[in-house]
């Protein structure tokens, strides 16, 4: 054999190691890692420089013994170094997360398609990101994806890259509106950005231009995720809009049939079917077509169609799944009031009178009344959110002022107004209109004398003075940071943010002067945004976060904050919904989050927006269990509002919602009704849609195959404490783990963890775990290092006073066994063949097993599963001679070489257990059934061998 004939699974020795020959090196040389080395480690080796040759892994030595605890050490720590193993998902060893049991869900059911189309509609704070980057890590590690784009608003997409890198080794870059030209610069010539960059993330309003989406659909990954893609779908109504837009391009994207397609949003059905159905119908045109009623038995085979692309859970249907306990955070509501004060009741109502008399003008041509219309709504929400909104409103020139049709108002400040859109993806969401509405061609110099004016009375009521809302603020932040809460405070509005931000801080530096208090709007860029969220989260003192709703969807902030303070009602529902959410979610810390409604007691608006909308969208969602938006949309609901209260003069305290023409003679009560009755479908359509088409026992198949093989959350607890308590590290237990002092480890250890100024590492047993310290998981970086100490310890030749905690020889004496018993831990390798779509991946995977075998009259016979996991827990009873244990041992090691042929079946039969795997979750693919295939590649290694000798004296009797 020349020394570049070396087939992948070989071993191979050069450069004074050994190495593991890998398929795929260019021709003449050799892809190789190190034997037990990370893979990061691997090479390229040269043959006529290296002069690899043929290696062979040596048996244990007689005086390699250590004592019982050790052989399961040496196991459990060389499955913890395996990145490539057989199981049914290649991606599964080299993550750097462990996933729930429930997040393993959407990622069966994509691995059972040809072409993974999935909507995961999984509610807030479930971990869609998460799933969704499961299933592209297994996509690109089994080859059916080369490339990756993500598709997010700005405010996401580094929060979206830290993910994919932290979590699934994928490194994306960013391509934004800040970025575009940078990266632009850095492709070589005759390519493109989309071609360059195999994994990117990209803002959905950038590459949704004209001129950029054309060549982005062109040249477009195979692999596309859409982040909170109900921004993507405009109602059925609209005619434009960004939102459309943004569906153009997903439909262009869409039409490729062999493009992969993962969608993730909490509020899929807006209560719009139009809308419903042109999402679903991005997955597969027959989606499209259904009726947007799908109850009865007419449509079981419509709902089972819909079930293999839609998983849709909440909180109930996963906080115990397959007996894995997911904890997520209490949370408390709580409603607070303020009263106006009597010169803040006087602006509001003549700024009112003004309204009213402004789009009542009846030598008003249609556009401009409706111009008014939309500029006295926002002139008088900025009032009611604080002065400095209110002045900047008053001095503004309104935006729609130009416009020259209705629609094109209605579809400027609509989104805008009513916060119906739910899109914060552009920048600018979180201003207002402006209040001058005189066109640039004929100005109203009498109108702006008045609305400047009105900028001046709103400016003299800046401050607790004056300003009732913002007193009343300080007293229930105090309250909250007393209680142990860091909250985030909610505005409409940049200024009122930056004003409440400004007063907050000044209110709370004398009774807390280690409170930092930082404010977050649209205002800044993306990076600025995380950068100022980043560094007060690790503020060790009273900490409270002021955001527009910049912030309130797909951002996460559990890890710093615990309540939220709504400072001005949300217009809608859900965007109530998604603000809490951002803290109330899994990986909260805190076992109880609070959430603070509060209002005005003395303004109707804020009245009838709370009882109208906020309170019977609480009590419905209490009552069903079901968060759902309005049936007739905030939309209808507040023009009618509006409408009582600027055409009809009706005063603020005789508001009800008589929804009249608007809504075709329904009644507050038939809005109600309509409510339930949608809250109540969706209810029954996410019991039917929560777990797809997969039965739980399909899912603890898989499971069981993974853990068989990497080994489980106990498994790497388990050995994590044996094997630092191995290391003179002292331990003691928590409520959710344990610590080890560091200053008692052995130094050799200690070099290889991750740095930290901690004088005791806390483990932690489950999420969420404090962000810096140690989750007892197999990828999390302290227990990969411990692993790979305990291995390079136990199998290199290394200094003889070096401490090993794991040794790959022991003689026991034990109560446990009737006969001389011999335990191994044999290493085997298997060469995996996954054909893809795109591409065929050929890869060596590693497993780990233990063997116990007796022998009688030269019989050699091999104990089951059972009786060999046993051997792991027996206790020694008595000490063995030196003379005894070195001839006991050398029998057992003499015996090995006759043994190869029962290894080359158990390999054998490993290699067909893959392909059986392999099969089971991928039973619907045809791709993944063809030239699936594995075979083992001899030989085994035996890495340790431990020899228990019958205990025969009294010690045995009961």
């Amino acid at each position: 054999m020349t020394n570049t004939d070396f087939r992948p699974g070989t071993l191979v020795a050069a450069r004074g190691r050994e190495w593991l020959v890998l398929p795929g090196g260019p021709s003449g040389t050799l892809l190789a890692r190190p034997l037990g080395g990370r893979d990061d480690e691997t090479t390229i080796l040269l043959p006529a420089q290296d002069n690899p040759a043929t290696a062979t892994f040596d048996l244990p030595t007689v005086d390699d013994r250590g004592d019982a605890a050790r052989a399961r050490l040496l196991r459990d720590a060389l499955r913890l170094s395996f990145r490539f193993t057989a199981g049914p998902f290649l991606s599964f060893a080299q993550l750097s997360v462990s996933p729930r049991n429930y997040q393993l869900v959407p990622l069966m059911m994509a691995a059972a398609q040809d072409t993974t189309r999935l909507l995961v509609a999984d509610g807030v704070g479930v971990g869609k990101s998460v799933e969704a980057g499961l299933i592209a890590a297994e996509l690109l590690a089994s080859g059916e994806a080369q490339r990756l784009a993500v598709l997010c608003s700005p405010q996401l997409a580094q929060q979206w890259q830290s993910e994919l890198r932290s979590k699934f080794g994928i490194n994306a870059e960013l391509l934004l509106p800040s970025t575009a030209n940078r990266l632009a610069r850095s492709v070589p010539f005759g390519s493109t950005v989309y071609q360059h960059y195999p994994h990117l993330i990209v803002s959905t309003d950038y590459i949704k231009q004209r001129s950029r989406r054309e060549e982005f659909a062109l040249l477009c990954p195979e692999l596309v995720i859409v982040d909170e893609v109900h921004t993507c779908i405009a109602p059925s109504t609209a005619r434009t809009s960004k939102a459309h837009q943004r569906y153009t391009l997903l439909r262009k994207l869409a039409d490729d049939p062999t493009r992969h397609l993962i969608l993730l949003t909490a509020t899929p059905h807006n209560g719009d079917d139009g809308a419903w159905q042109s999402l679903i119908g991005l997955l597969d045109k027959r989606l499209g077509a259904l009726p947007s009623d799908l109850s009865g038995p007419d449509h079981e085979e419509n709902r089972k169609l819909l079930a293999r692309f839609l998983i849709q859970r909440q909180r109930a249907d996963i906080r115990e799944y397959l007996s894995e306990d997911t904890p997520f955070p209490t949370r408390e509501h709580a409603e607070e009031s303020y009263t106006l004060t009597p010169e803040y009741r006087r602006l509001l109502d003549r700024v009112l009178a003004y309204a009213r008399e402004h789009v009542t003008d009846p030598s008003l041509s249609r556009v401009r009344q409706r111009v008014r219309w939309w500029s006295a709504i926002a002139l008088l929400r900025s009032i009611a959110s604080s002065p400095a909104a209110a002045e900047q409103t008053l001095l503004n020139r309104s935006k729609l002022a130009d416009l020259d049709t209705v629609d094109a108002a209605d579809t400027m400040a609509s989104p805008q107004v009513f916060d119906v859109d739910l899109d914060d993806a552009a920048e600018g969401e979180d201003t207002a209109l402006g209040a001058d509405t005189s066109t640039s061609a004929s100005p109203d110099l009498a109108a702006r004398r008045r609305l400047r004016g009105f900028a001046d009375e709103a400016k003299a009521l800046r401050g607790v003075k004056s300003d009732g809302k913002l007193k009343r603020l300080i007293a229930i932040v105090t309250s909250l940071i007393n209680d142990g809460y860091h909250p985030i405070i909610f505005c409409r509005y940049i200024p009122t943010a930056e004003y409440v931000a400004e007063h907050l801080a000044a209110a709370l530096a004398k009774p807390y002067p280690t409170a930092r208090v930082e404010a977050v709007t649209g205002t800044l860029p993306p990076e600025e945004r995380e950068s100022r969220v980043d560094d007060l989260t690790i503020h060790r003192g009273p900490r409270v976060l002021v955001a527009t709703d910049c912030l309130s969807e797909g951002v996460n902030l559990q890890n710093g904050f615990t309540a939220v303070v709504h400072y001005d009602l949300a217009w809608n529902p859900t965007r109530h919904e998604q603000r809490e959410g951002r803290v109330d979610r899994f990986g909260q810390l805190a076992p109880t989050v609070r959430a603070v409604t509060y209002y005005g007691a003395d303004n109707k608006i804020d009245g009838v927006v709370l009882n109208v909308l906020i309170r019977r969208h609480e009590a419905i969602k209490r009552s069903t269990g079901i968060s759902v938006p309005v049936p007739v949309d905030s939309t209808t609901v507040m023009n009618a509002i509006w409408e009582s209260l600027l055409l009809r003069a009706t005063e603020p305290d005789q508001l009800t919602l008589d929804l009249g023409a608007a809504t075709s003679s329904q009644t507050a009560d038939a809005v109600l009704t309509q409510w339930v009755d949608a809250a109540e479908r969706e209810k029954t359509s996410r019991s039917r849609f929560r777990q797809a088409t997969l039965r739980p026992d399909e899912v603890e198949a898989a499971l069981a195959d993974v853990r068989r093989s990497l080994g489980g959350p106990a498994d790497t607890e388990r050995f994590t404490r044996d094997a630092l308590a191995l290391l003179s590290g002292q331990l003691s237990d928590t409520a959710d783990g344990f610590t080890v002092r560091t200053d008692t480890l052995s130094r050799a250890l200690v070099d290889q963890l991750p740095p930290t100024r901690a004088a005791t590492l806390t483990f932690h047993r489950s999420l969420p775990a404090p962000v810096g310290e140690p989750l007892l998981t197999r990828t999390d970086p302290t227990t990969v290092a411990i692993a790979r100490y305990v291995l390079d310890a136990a199998l290199d030749p290394l200094p003889p006073d070096t401490v090993r905690p794991a040794r790959r020889a022991a003689v026991i004496r034990t109560t446990a066994v009737h006969t001389v018993t011999t335990l191994l831990v044999v290493r085997f390798r298997v060469e995996l063949v996954v054909p893809g779509s795109r591409a065929t991946i050929t890869q060596v995977a590693e497993d780990a097993q233990f063997l116990a075998f007796t022998v009688s009259d030269g019989h050699i016979t091999w104990l089951d599963n059972t009786d060999t996991d046993e051997l792991l827990v027996a206790r020694p009873t008595s000490n063995v001679s030196d003379d005894l244990a070195r001839h006991q041992l050398q029998r057992a090691l003499d015996r090995i070489p006759a043994l190869h042929d029962h290894f080359n079946a158990l390999g054998a039969e490993a290699a067909a257990a893959a392909v059986e795997a392999h099969r089971a979750v991928r039973r619907s693919s045809r791709i993944g059934l063809r030239g699936l295939d594995a075979r083992h590649l001899p030989p085994a290694d035996v890495l340790g061998a431990y020899v228990y000798l019958p205990d025969r004296s009294d010690r045995s009797r009961p």
